[in-house]
This record gives C-alpha cells, structure tokens and sequence, in this order.
C-alpha cells in the first residue's frame, strides 16, 4: 500500500491521517497549526517540524501527497511540492475543486494529480474533531478533467475507498456546481436563518426548537473556513442562490397575492422524498474495466449519473448504479 503524506491536520486532514494508517498505510504530516500537530503527536502519529520535510519524505518515498488546508492556502502549498516532490503522486480534500485544479497547473504540473473532495464532516474544526471512522459509507468525489491520468485517479480513489468511502468519478466543473447546490448554499441559507431568527428576540430565540436547531446547524461552523469554500466557489453558488432566489420570491409573491405556499412546499417535500428514497431499491453492479483508453470517460459518466466505485479489483472497478425507473406502472 502506497505511504500517504497528509498536509494539515483539522478535521478532514486530521481524519485522512487516521484512516489511512488504520487502513495499514504507513503515514505522517505537517500543519502549520502547532496545537493540531501536538495532539496528533500526542494521539500517536508522526508530525514533521515543516511541510518541506514532510514533503521531501514524500519525494523518498513515492508516497500520495493529501492537500488538506483551506482553499487561500493550497497554492502555497503546491509551489511547496514543485520544489521539493514535483513528480509526486498528489490528491487533495479540498471542497472546491477548479480552483485547486487551476492552482496545480499553475504551480505543481509535473505532479500525478487528481482531485478530490469527501462529503463528510461535522460543524466542529481542527484535530480533535476527526477520527478514523469519519468517512465510513460517505461519498468521496475522485474528480477527473482532460489531463488526469488513469493511474493518478486510480491512487486517489483507492485512498477513498481504503478510509471507507465510495468513489463518485466527475469533473471538477460539474462537483463545483453540485456542491454549490448541496453543500455551500446550505451554508449560507443557514446563517441568514440563523440571523432572521436572532433578530426575532427574546421570544423568538427562547421558542426555537428542532426546525431551526436542525436548518441552522451548519451556522456553527468557523467561518473563515466557510467562507473559503463558498467564495472560492463564487460563479458556481451566484447560480444556485439565483434559483433559491427566484423560488423565494415565487413562494413570497403567492402567499402575498392567493395566501397559498401549496406549490413551493410540495415541491420541496418531493424533493426531499427522493433524497430519502435513494436506498429503497437495490442499486446495479458491473465492472469497468480500467484498461481501456475510454475508461475514465465511463467512469465520469457513471458518477455523474448518480453512480459509485464501490471496489477496485485489479484492472477494473466495481460500479454501483441507480436502479432503473420503474415502469410497470400502468399507462393512464
């Protein structure tokens, strides 16, 4: 098994770490956090003085390198492995992946690159807030653009699957723009919920239970490293807070005009149905085989389909895909 060299311990970083070794990985770090670097010292796990050393072992070793800093750090970083690992294999954490992806080409495009981004985590930062079980069942998108090779793909998902994700293949583009959707609007949703209920006062505050504690949650997040993931995201979630907008002011202009919000909450609560259906059905098996010149462009079109790598077996992957649309049902 590959030796992992993970760059910043907070709560992704810190989780890899953990992972990979339980996985068998040999493994070790650098942050430039001196209270993440006791703590995973004192947890057991080996924290060089810098991100040079850290990386030259790296370099020995042709071990992955795990980008897992904030967004406004990772170019530092990657003139950081130009110099001292400029070949190496190379993979990140990083919620945003186009800019990353930009970042490479710019300061590191000797590196054996290919993205990639866990959807796990927990409103809490830093060392104390991982563990090795974090990214048990979670989805780990594994990006792939047009200069991604096969074999650079194939390390960072199988680091994924060896911390106990599933892979979901897709291009930097379309992961942004799904974040944006699921992951950074919620973000900025819940803290302009969180503000129009504190404005509400005393009362407000002292009646709020489970839909605001539960809406808001993610409000509780730092947010220097909130506002890095969505700002960084920028093009991508003005589209998506476009939509929200525009159903917010539909549902404002019904209620103001009919006194309905039929339409706006079945259409959520639709939505929200399929998301719980997802694990109803059982999902299709195949195999892609990863020696052939179209594989990544299958597995890209597998991801964004709605699939995932659950295996790598050898030369090929084992896929599951969404159960087909049912259509027994009888015609009207």
């Amino acid at each position: 098994m590959r030796a992992v060299c993970v760059i910043g311990l907070g709560l992704i970083g810190g989780s890899v770490l953990r992972a990979a070794v339980r996985s068998g990985r040999r493994g070790w770090a650098a942050t430039a956090s001196e209270e993440d670097a006791a703590a995973a010292r004192a947890a057991g796990y080996e924290v060089l003085p810098s991100t040079e050393e850290a990386l030259d072992r790296a370099a020995a070793a042709d071990a992955l390198v795990v980008i897992a800093t904030p967004l406004p750090a990772v170019g530092a970083v990657l003139r950081q492995v130009n110099r001292h690992a400029p070949t190496a294999w190379l993979t990140d954490v990083v919620s945003v992946q186009e800019p990353v992806l930009e970042s490479v080409r710019e300061s590191a495009p000797a590196a054996r690159y290919a993205g990639g981004h866990p959807m796990a985590g927990t409103d809490r930062s830093g060392w104390d807030a991982g563990s090795a079980e974090l990214f048990e069942g979670a989805l780990w998108a594994v990006t792939i653009d047009g200069g991604t090779g096969l074999d650079a793909w194939r390390e960072a998902a199988a680091l994924a699957l060896d911390c106990g994700a599933l892979v979901v293949p897709a291009s930097p583009a379309e992961h942004d723009a799904a974040v944006a959707r699921i992951s950074h609007l919620p973000h900025v949703l819940a803290a302009v919920l969180a503000s129009v209920g504190g404005d509400g006062g005393p009362l407000a505050v002292s009646l709020a239970a489970g839909s605001f504690r539960d809406g808001t949650r993610v409000s509780s997040t730092d947010p220097d490293l909130v506002r890095a993931m969505t700002e960084g995201n920028r093009a991508a979630l003005l589209d998506a807070l476009d939509d929200a907008l525009g159903r917010l002011g539909a549902a404002r202009g019904s209620l103001a005009s009919t006194g309905s919000l039929n339409s706006t909450l079945r259409s959520g609560h639709l939505a929200r149905a399929g998301f719980e259906a997802r694990g109803e059905h059982e999902p299709v098996r195949e195999t892609v085989p990863l020696d052939a010149g179209h594989a990544l462009r299958r597995l890209r079109e597998i991801g964004e389909g709605g699939g995932r790598v659950v295996s790598l077996r050898g030369d090929t992957a084992v896929v599951e895909l969404p159960p087909a649309p049912d259509d027994s049902s009888p015609e009207e």
